[in-house]
């Protein structure tokens, strides 16, 4: 059995509620592991609420996920943060075990790992507070307008798919302006540098509540389709475990 099979079906259990409480901790023994005993996690820590940095230290949903499965698997939890866009190559060769880091499930990222859903969420359009550019959604008002997104993110894609669809309707295209992390796109929106944002709805709400006054929602999200790109998820490289 492939090592990325044993840690994403050990995970799977631990994420469905199906280990017992008083069972003892999971064998990791015949698990190809980055290093005995602990599970290697990659992140990209710029993506509040679900990990970031507070004060020094690793924080968020995924961190105290990753924490309490590492607890029941009888491992340390070992975060390695990078960039976003490091996260896919690091798994594929071996330096992390699994991709801790609220990624979003599309077609492109399930050619090359393994996928353990374990959240749905909505995303949405963010404007500056006073919304000078008049946009109202993920619609045409979008078009001839600059959007801020992190670079190999979901929302790239996003934006990138309304870039097309304003083009081929005869149109301004939408200006995709990628940036290293979600924190610069946030800044540059309230700089005047974009127009918008695409951030998922936790994200949202947290920038809008640290900032009130700055930023506002437009009343139509981006949609959602049930097990697809706005699926938060674990990954496992099929190729780093073939390797």
């Amino acid at each position: 059995m492939s090592r990325s099979r044993i840690i994403c079906g050990m995970l799977s259990l631990c994420l469905a509620g199906q280990v017992a409480a008083q069972a003892m901790a999971v064998d990791l023994s015949a698990a190809t592991l980055v290093e005995k005993g602990a599970l290697t996690y990659g992140v990209a820590a710029t993506f509040a609420p679900f990990e970031y940095q507070k004060d020094g230290k690793l924080t968020g949903f995924d961190i105290d996920m990753i924490g309490a499965l590492s607890k029941k698997l009888g491992a340390e939890a070992k975060p390695m943060n990078m960039e976003f866009k490091g996260l896919i190559p690091a798994l594929q060769g071996a330096r992390i075990d699994l991709i801790n880091s609220a990624m979003y499930i599309n077609e492109q990222r399930a050619a090359q790992v393994e996928f353990i859903p374990y959240l749905k969420i909505g995303s949405l359009v963010v404007v500056q507070a006073a919304n000078p550019s008049k946009i109202t959604g993920r619609d045409d008002s979008l078009c001839g307008k600059t959007v801020a997104v992190t670079l190999g993110g979901i929302q790239e894609t996003y934006a990138r798919q309304d870039d097309k669809r304003c083009r081929d309707g005869g149109l301004a295209g939408v200006t995709v302006m990628t940036l290293p992390t979600a924190q610069d796109s946030a800044l540059t929106l309230r700089q005047g540098r974009a127009d918008a944002l695409f951030n998922s709805t936790p994200g949202a709400v947290e920038l809008m509540d640290k900032v009130p006054g700055t930023y506002a929602s437009t009343k139509r999200a981006l949609p959602c389709r049930p097990n697809s790109s706005c699926t938060i998820l674990f990954r496992r490289a099929l190729s780093a475990a073939r390797g």
